[in-house]
């Protein structure tokens, strides 16, 4: 029997920027926009909030953009402060290249097992799925999953226990999976 896990962001990663103000190194996105025309030019950003000192950073959108160009219905969103639109931007890796920022998805995420009926059974086929390109590491969604020590899981993966086509070491935010035999 295949089980499905799902990592599934609970929340909107912390951007990894420095301040000006207080020279920190962590802002929150709270789904704000800020819009301006300038005749038929517009620019947009993604406001965030610094975690220390609440200063505000702008993260570019759209820059000396011409208004026919955007469709209304982004336009319509950013409007109304979308927090969904939001959690889209921050994730895209052309805005996160633009502004120079990194992701930390630490405490931003779980995994949803589908239950705990797999943990008694000596082998499991396990198809995982990202909702959001969370990068996690193999080793502790199968410490997770599988209610292990992550010192467990470490010590099946170098015994090539669980079987997978990609590497289980580094970082994945991409489907795999992966059967594993204990």
């Amino acid at each position: 029997m295949l089980n499905s896990w799902v990592v599934v962001p609970t929340c909107l990663p912390t951007v990894l920027r420095r301040c000006h103000t207080c020279s920190s190194e962590r802002f929150r996105a709270n789904g704000k926009f800020r819009v301006n025309a300038n005749h038929k030019l517009l620019d947009a950003w993604l406001l965030v909030l610094c975690t220390v000192c609440g200063d505000t950073a702008k993260l570019t959108v759209l820059e000396r953009t011409n208004v026919r160009s955007v469709r209304p219905e982004l336009l319509d969103r950013m409007h109304d402060n979308d927090p969904g639109l939001a959690a889209e931007l921050v994730q895209d890796p052309v805005l996160r290249r633009r502004n120079r920022i990194a992701l930390d998805w630490e405490g931003a995420w779980r995994l949803d097992t589908g239950g705990s009926d797999h943990l008694d059974r000596e082998v499991i086929d396990v198809s995982v799925r990202f909702a959001a390109r969370i990068p996690v590491r193999p080793v502790r969604l199968i410490a997770e999953g599988c209610g292990l020590a992550r010192a467990e899981a470490e010590r099946l993966i170098t015994e090539g226990r669980p079987v997978s086509a990609v590497r289980l070491s580094g970082k994945l935010s991409d489907d795999f999976a992966f059967t594993l035999k204990r």
